[in-house]
């Protein structure tokens, strides 16, 4: 058992009422939020700007016996660097994001927002907002049509012009950012996690969401990748993922939607798939990160209201407290 934080991100939850996810969370033992900028559950502005609506906020999650630990911001934060901007963002974007659509204001009234967002974070008493980057070199993942290596140094170019006001403004909060290393990001495996890292000169204010789900497909190695970034590590999210290879189910996943059995992989409830949950709290232990777990529960196969609960019983019951002294230490005379 451990003593560690467990908190619930909001965001596959965000069809329900504020109030009723304070109560389902609280009710099965959570210690606290990842509050999802999304549905009614944090309107970031507001936060900002009402202390009315501030303290409404704080008033619910007093009642239920939580705490906003961190809050995300990922689906604005997809606008921000993606090109082509289309369809598919008008469906997770704010109309005051969208405005009229073009691309170019898109992008630039999602950074306006992840701005906010820092400062909301900040009023709440989050120190770390999650969330995406986007990335205009991610359609060229498969290199063909072939694209220049001066094509991709542009994108991260891109990706730090865009982001290093946003992350000023992070840096005067207080608050740091954490990128969910993830198809379709500026960095979504080990390698371009780096070049990410490198095209912002380091700085201590922009770190990672570490997600095993999503390396599990790709074949990392999840706990090599803590080891490695491990003074990167500024928020943990504890998902799943099932790997179906079998000669015809491949990593891509065929254009075949969630849950579909032609599919290479699929995320499942925390402990139900193919990620070693062992070796990773082990790791995160010896790594020294000392922040919240946070169960993100994705399983097209099984009612949340099932899922959650469970997720939190196997953290609880695997992510032990390290020990205090060497076991070896007990045989000592001295």
């Amino acid at each position: 058992m451990s003593d560690r934080l467990v908190t619930l991100f909001t965001g596959q939850w965000a069809d329900l009422p504020f109030e009723e996810v304070c109560r389902l969370a609280s009710g099965w033992g959570y210690d606290g939020l990842e509050l999802a900028a999304s549905g009614d559950h944090l309107d970031v502005y507001a936060a900002t700007e009402d202390d009315a609506y501030l303290a409404a906020k704080k008033a619910t999650l007093d009642k239920y016996g939580l705490a906003v630990y961190a809050v995300s911001n990922h689906l604005t934060g997809q606008c921000v660097c993606d090109d082509p901007i289309d369809f598919r963002h008008r469906g997770i974007v704010s109309d005051r994001v969208w405005g009229d659509g073009t691309p170019e204001g898109v992008r630039q009234r999602a950074a306006a927002e992840l701005k906010v967002t820092a400062q909301a974070a900040a009023r709440l008493g989050a120190r770390v907002v999650t969330g995406f980057t986007g990335s205009s070199i991610w359609p060229y993942v498969a290199m063909f049509p072939p694209v220049s290596q001066k094509v991709i140094d542009a994108g991260y170019e891109d990706f730090a012009a865009r982001w290093n006001p946003i992350l000023d403004v992070f840096e005067s909060e207080g608050v740091k950012f954490a990128l969910e290393v993830h198809p379709s990001e500026i960095a979504y495996d080990y390698w371009t996690t780096k070049l990410a890292l490198d095209a912002i000169d380091h700085r201590e204010v922009f770190g990672l969401n570490f997600d095993p789900s999503h390396m599990n497909w790709q074949q990392l190695d999840a706990a090599g990748f803590l080891v490695d970034f491990a003074d990167r590590i500024y928020h943990v999210h504890c998902k799943d993922s099932k790997r179906r290879f079998n000669g015809r189910n491949g990593p891509l996943g065929s254009h075949l939607a969630w849950g579909d059995p032609r599919r290479g992989w699929d995320f499942v409830s925390a402990g139900r798939g193919d990620v070693d949950w062992e070796a990773i709290f082990r790791t995160i232990n010896r790594i020294g990160y000392s922040g919240p777990i946070s169960v993100e529960w994705e399983d097209a196969g099984m009612d949340r209201l099932t899922g959650a609960p469970q997720a939190l019983k196997m953290v609880r019951e695997n992510l032990f407290t390290p020990p205090d002294a060497a076991f070896d230490a007990a045989f000592s005379n001295h």
